[in-house]
């Protein structure tokens, strides 16, 4: 997990999306409870104390699922579609906060500095999804296209398009397609 050392860094786009990714692939282990997802938050930058709770857990891991289809879309057309319910039903009008001067100014969907993990979670990820979608013009985020593995994550940066949440999906699913290949009959 990445760990942003810059205060206003953690509140980028691209910041947002990452964390909402990372919330989204712990939430999806059923084991994960309250201190795992308290630790994802504080590896994005959420500053401590920070308390989640076993009753906070369960609606997260619901607005993560609903937050793993956006990642799933296969175009803009249908991220959009499955994002506009979710901002018209689960967020709140947009507002600019400072947490009382405290982070620098960023802004939010979810009714109030101090709302609940679960509803700041849909907010706050529905907004970084909705943005990377509007800047590119393209999905904000793929599946991992590794069967085993199933994680979200966000393409971003230059280079060829990612398939693989992680070098080590890629690497393994690499090493698997040539073991196979060897392994063929009559292969060399």
């Amino acid at each position: 997990m990445p760990v942003l050392p810059d205060r206003s860094a953690r509140h980028s786009t691209v910041a947002m999306a990452l964390r909402t990714a990372a919330l989204v692939n712990a939430l999806a282990d059923p084991a994960a409870g309250p201190r795992e997802i308290a630790g994802v938050l504080l590896a994005h930058g959420e500053d401590p104390p920070l308390t989640v709770t076993a009753e906070d857990v369960p609606p997260m891991r619901a607005a993560a699922a609903r937050l793993r289809e956006v990642f799933a879309a296969a175009s803009a057309d249908e991220a959009a579609a499955l994002l506009e319910p979710l901002l018209a039903a689960r967020t709140g009008p947009l507002r600019l906060t400072s947490h009382g001067g405290t982070s620098p100014w960023h802004p939010h969907l979810d009714a109030s500095d101090d709302a609940p993990w679960p509803e700041w979670f849909l907010a706050s990820g529905c907004l970084a999804l909705a943005v990377l979608l509007w800047d590119r013009q393209a999905p904000p985020g793929r599946t991992c296209a590794s069967a085993r593995c199933g994680g979200v994550f966000v393409p971003h940066g230059s280079g060829p398009e990612r398939r693989y949440c992680s070098r080590r999906c890629a690497t393994r699913e690499r090493v698997a397609a040539h073991r196979a290949r060897t392994a063929a009959p009559g292969a060399d």
